[in-house]
């Protein structure tokens, strides 16, 4: 099939889901199977309930070509997605594979996440995951440096005993 077809098939089925007040499964709003509870998917997280859903209809979407390595197969198929949110004003690109669903389902993940940190702000789970990383990044850092000036230390006190020896038994 065509992705005209593919789009509008989509584009049909989220249509109905809106209606039902559901969204398809993987960036946005849907039901699990063991909890029946709705939640939301982020990237990296697998059950993140507070992420910030998206409405479909808010969303522009163009397929345009791709660049960079890769030269005639990149360069000849309009497999990169771009997504706009059009009340923020929000663009997401993404050209991270050569499959268009699959760059679909990413640039969906990827709006979900700016969009938590737009609305959200400090208060968003991925700048304080951010932070939190940070954090451990930087206490490995002070970690590392302790160690490395207590070895420094631990050879300055071997070196002044061995002299202080030699300079007993002369």
């Amino acid at each position: 099939m065509s992705a005209s077809v593919w789009s509008n098939l989509f584009l049909a089925c989220s249509r109905a889901l809106v209606k039902w007040n559901l969204s398809l499964p993987g960036s946005l709003f849907f039901l699990s199977r063991r909890t029946r509870l709705p939640y939301t998917q982020s990237a990296g997280k697998k059950d993140s309930p507070d992420l910030v859903s998206i409405n479909e209809g808010e969303l522009e979407e163009q397929f345009v070509r791709g660049h960079g390595p890769g030269g005639q197969a990149t360069n000849k198929t309009s497999n990169c997605v771009v997504l706009k949110h059009i009340p923020s004003g929000i663009v997401v690109k993404c050209h991270q594979t050569r499959s268009v669903e699959t760059n679909r389902k990413r640039a969906r993940t990827i709006m979900q996440g700016k969009l938590d940190v737009f609305y959200k702000g400090k208060d968003s789970d991925i700048v304080k995951n951010r932070r939190e990383a940070e954090w451990r990044k930087q206490d490995k850092r002070k970690k590392a440096k302790d160690i490395l000036e207590k070895k420094k230390q631990f050879k300055e006190n071997l070196q002044t005993d061995s002299k202080q020896s030699e300079e007993t038994d002369s």
